[in-house]
């Protein structure tokens, strides 16, 4: 039986590279010269460093700017709050989201169901499997979950026919 899996997650390696790119343009830019911003990366969580509340925009600003160019959804990015750190110095903590979480995949399935579609849609731990008779079933399937889901980014994968 044809089926695939509905996943969100981040192409960890363009994360890499785009907060590597990022410390780079912070170290040669002239309105960061002598402060200590910089993004630091653990796993899936990056750390944003600044002198103050302003920096820290900036340095936001360049991370999305060049993950925009390596082609890395923002909407991965889950922002904590604004801590101060020691003096004026403060840092934010962003998650990089990984997996379709317990509400969204909730909210997948009663779409699936309420369409009509002759799919079933089941939950696998952090992704969704929709299995269907016919590749064209799963082909509108996908093009409805493009169309409704907004709010993550969605992938494809794992399609077996």
């Amino acid at each position: 039986m044809p089926s695939f899996d509905v996943v969100s997650e981040a192409n960890m390696v363009e994360v890499k590279n785009a907060i590597e790119q990022a410390n780079k343009e912070i170290s040669t830019r002239f309105d960061f010269k002598g402060s200590d911003s910089r993004v630091e990366h653990k796993e899936q969580e990056l750390t944003l460093f600044a002198d103050d509340n302003f920096k820290l925009e900036q340095v936001t600003q360049v991370l999305i700017s060049k993950m925009a160019k390596r082609n890395v959804d923002v909407r991965f990015l889950d922002y904590g709050k604004v801590e101060k750190v020691s003096g004026d110095k403060v840092k934010q903590v962003v998650k990089v989201k990984k997996g379709v979480e317990g509400d969204l995949a909730k909210k997948i399935v009663r779409l699936i169901k309420d369409s009509k579609m002759k799919v079933q849609a089941s939950i696998q731990g952090d992704s969704v499997r929709i299995s269907g008779a016919k590749r064209d079933d799963l082909q509108s399937a996908m093009a409805l979950l493009r169309k409704d889901v907004t709010d993550t980014p969605l992938d494809f994968n794992n399609f077996r026919d």
